[in-house]
């Protein structure tokens, strides 16, 4: 037989064995023994009351070769007795009104559960077996319904699951006063189900949002190892974890699990780091608890309770409360009798023969213990309501009016409303009696200018804080990531905002850019006056030996030469980047287009005084003239050229610094600034090697030796510029341009006018024609 076939073979048959039963045989017969309630009173009208009078039993092993025997109840429950006492009351106020169910009286049969699953399940055939208390043969139908038509209880909530679950199909109403769990809720599972207590699922959010209030991210968690903890520890881990709180552990447990269970969750409280646990206990299963934290002294944790135990006041007035300094959160009658008056009766045998006798006239408001303890009355109400409620309803059925209708007929169950829950700030008393929030955490919140990194292995609450790179921020508490500036912006110190960067160039305000600008200064000063010397002597042989016109043109253009190096220093902008490139390439051509034009002269002077030479007539005054105009000309040319083609710009340069502004002037076009530059190289080459060749012309007339020196301090100066340019950062490569210029410029000024102005003006005799011309002739041909 297959496994379907199974399922669907195993219903119809017990279907058809059912209906066989119904029709063929018109007895009731009840299977074992009869569950007698421990209080009970006749009515019109019966309700049911399950209560765990006793919060315990004593284990043992059915053997199965024997019936079992009835299940040994221990630990009575005063909190339980009040809940009954709640009912009665209710019930008392009812029948004594003259207004609700006017001539119908209400009775009630209530069962101790002893907090049993199994017992629980027995009670609830038993409320809804209209012949519970008969064991013979009947002759009244099976079908006859409960003489219960509504139940109220359960306390704890995995019994209210069973109870419910077995009285489900009988449509018997069941109204509890306190069993919170969200599972309850499923009107599928648990069609007759009501209470008038709001569900787990709001008070365990609620305790989330507690914890996160007080900003407690790492905490440890406890639960009763049924459907009460487990169901509203789960709603909670939930919420928790949508608020960015992490559980170190969570643990469950049961008041009757074996004693090293119990001693683990100890071992496991003692050697965590979080400094609150979120306790989602049965008072019963809280006490146990704290019994064994007793034992070791663990104090100092911020407990946060459920309503199962928190407003429990037997907790709070033991010897052993300073356990739960500073906790928060949402919130069988003979042996009763003698354990409230501590005596016996004549025919108990529960208690010690050293007890006085009762006898049954004790006053209970002089009792003062948990029994006649009032601060639970919020609960106890919640007993009283789900009475009234039940008596409201019978009454609208009913239609009651002066008199009421015998046959009831419950309605369809209708799902209840909730009470949603505020927080409100008040003034808290922590542990140790201290006013300060407590603090746990498994990592302290990282501060802006940081970013979270998880600790491998470990919750989402444990990382670790690492400072943003630089040129990255994070301007928020617990950032994940860092944002990257704006490539014009920088982080600050704190790396918590982007401010601008420094934009650089070389400023006329700095030293290096006052120091050059002296320097370019004094040497456009120094050339004026120069020139102006050669004026005052311009008559002199020393001045006229070498075309002075090309003397004052070189003096002209070395001014320039100065001068145009004041453009590089300064913000770039658009005419400042191509004015100063064209002006140094222009200049410095026509500088050195004059030097070679003195150095030609040089050597064409002494070649004429050759016989039969006339050499000077092809290089003469306007031959000299034109040659400097044709060699600068070609420079404007390849000028305008590189203006037209792809001209310098002003260029951000955001690479060259992560924290700086390069303000500098790109080149436009490599190919324009390299042929400028490479065109200069070629005029100086050449000057060069012709001064070279004119070294050892008369020693009284030495100007191609300092042409020559001239142009080798000129060729070294443009040689090293080249590495140093390319190699120097920012504003530093416009100061070693600058530095090349002024260098150069200075070379030829030095090298050049100098010594005759020593002459003119330290030894004027050796300023004559004769002294020029007359001592030593051409050592070659």
């Amino acid at each position: 037989m297959t496994t379907d076939y199974f399922h669907e073979a195993v219903p119809l048959k017990i279907f058809f064995l059912i209906k066989s039963c119904l029709f063929h045989v018109n007895i009731c017969r009840q299977r074992g023994d009869p569950e007698s309630p421990q209080i009970s009173k006749d009515g019109d009208i019966l309700l049911g009351g399950i209560f765990s009078f006793h919060s315990s039993w004593k284990d043992r092993q059915d053997t199965f070769t024997h019936k079992p025997l009835p299940l040994e109840c221990t630990s009575l429950n005063f909190r339980e007795f009040q809940f009954a006492q709640a009912m009665l009351f209710a019930i008392g106020e009812i029948n004594n009104s003259t207004d609700l169910l006017p001539g119908i009286s209400l009775g009630y049969k209530m069962y101790d559960t002893c907090g049993s699953i199994a017992r629980s399940v027995r009670v609830a055939l038993a409320l809804a077996n209209g012949h519970e208390t008969e064991s013979a043969p009947s002759d009244e139908p099976c079908t006859r319904p409960a003489q219960v038509l509504a139940i109220m209880g359960e306390t704890a909530s995995s019994l209210c699951m069973a109870i419910a679950t077995v009285i489900g199909p009988f449509h018997i109403p069941m109204i509890s006063h306190f069993a919170t769990c969200a599972c309850l809720s499923d009107k599928t599972k648990y069609p007759s189900f009501l209470r008038t207590i709001p569900s787990d699922y709001y008070q365990s959010r609620a305790l989330a949002q507690l914890v996160r209030h007080f900003g407690w991210t790492w905490v440890g968690a406890i639960r009763s190892n049924d459907d009460y903890g487990n169901n509203g520890m789960a709603t909670f881990t939930e919420t928790a974890q949508q608020l960015d709180i992490c559980l170190e552990y969570s643990v469950a447990f049961f008041r009757t699990d074996p004693p090293k269970k119990i001693q683990k969750i100890i071992d496991i409280i003692r050697t965590s780091s979080s400094k609150v646990i979120v306790a989602f206990l049965s008072h019963m299963d809280m006490e146990v608890l704290i019994h064994e934290l007793s034992k070791y002294n663990l104090t100092g944790y911020q407990w946060v309770g459920s309503e199962g135990w928190i407003f429990d006041s037997q907790t709070a007035e033991r010897d052993i409360h300073h356990i739960l300094d500073g906790a928060i959160g949402l919130e069988i009658f003979t042996e009763f009798w003698e354990t409230l008056f501590s005596c016996t009766f004549k025919r108990s045998t529960s208690s010690a023969g050293n007890q006085k006798e009762c006898t049954g006239h004790e006053d209970v408001t002089g009792v003062r213990n948990s029994f006649t303890d009032m601060s639970l009355m919020p609960i106890f109400n919640n007993v009283y309501k789900g009475v009234y409620a039940v008596a409201h309803a019978l009454h609208s059925i009913l239609g009651c009016n002066e008199t009421c209708n015998n046959k009831v007929h419950l309605s369809d169950i209708q799902p209840n409303s909730y009470l949603q829950l505020n927080l409100h700030n008040k003034s808290f008393i922590w542990v140790h009696n201290s006013k300060q929030v407590p603090v746990s955490v498994c990592s302290e919140k990282c501060p802006p200018g940081t970013r979270k990194v998880l600790q491998k292995g470990k919750p989402v609450c444990c990382y670790d804080c690492i400072r943003c790179a630089e040129g990255e921020i994070s301007n928020v508490t617990d950032s994940i990531t860092c944002i990257r500036c704006h490539p014009e912006f920088w982080s600050n110190d704190r790396k918590d905002a982007c401010v601008k960067k420094e934009a650089e160039f070389l400023s006329y305000e700095e030293i290096m850019g006052a120091l050059l600008s002296a320097a370019a200064l004094f040497g456009a000063c120094m050339t004026v006056v120069v020139a102006l010397i050669f004026f005052k002597y311009r008559k002199t042989p020393i001045v006229r030996a070498n075309n002075s016109e090309l003397s004052f043109l070189l003096l002209f253009s070395l001014t320039l030469c100065f001068l145009c190096s004041l453009t590089f220093i300064g913000r770039p902008s658009e005419w400042s980047c191509m004015l100063r490139h064209t002006a140094f390439g222009i200049t410095f051509v026509l500088c050195i287009s004059c030097v070679l034009g003195k150095t030609i002269v040089v050597l064409m002077a002494f070649r004429a005084t050759l016989p039969g030479s006339n050499v000077m007539k092809w290089f003469g005054t306007t031959q000299q003239r034109l040659s400097v105009v044709a060699f600068t000309l070609i420079q404007v040319l390849i000028c305008i050229v590189w203006l037209t083609v792809s001209p310098p710009f002003p260029l951000k340069n955001l690479k060259e610094f992560k924290d700086k502004i390069i303000l500098e002037c790109a080149l436009g076009s490599a190919v324009g600034f390299w042929a400028v530059l490479g065109y200069i190289g070629l005029l100086a080459m050449l000057c060069f090697l012709l001064a070279f060749l004119a070294r050892k012309l008369p020693d009284n007339f030495n100007e191609a030796k300092f042409i020559t020196f001239s142009m080798l301090i000129f060729c070294a100066v443009w040689i090293t510029f080249i590495p140093a340019y390319v190699s120097s950062p920012g504003k530093f490569s416009v100061a070693v341009e600058i530095f090349a210029i002024l260098a150069s410029t200075f070379g030829l000024l030095i090298c050049i006018f100098i010594p005759k102005c020593y002459i003119i003006l330290l030894k004027p005799e050796k300023n004559t024609k004769k002294n020029m011309m007359g001592k030593v002739a051409p050592k070659y041909v």
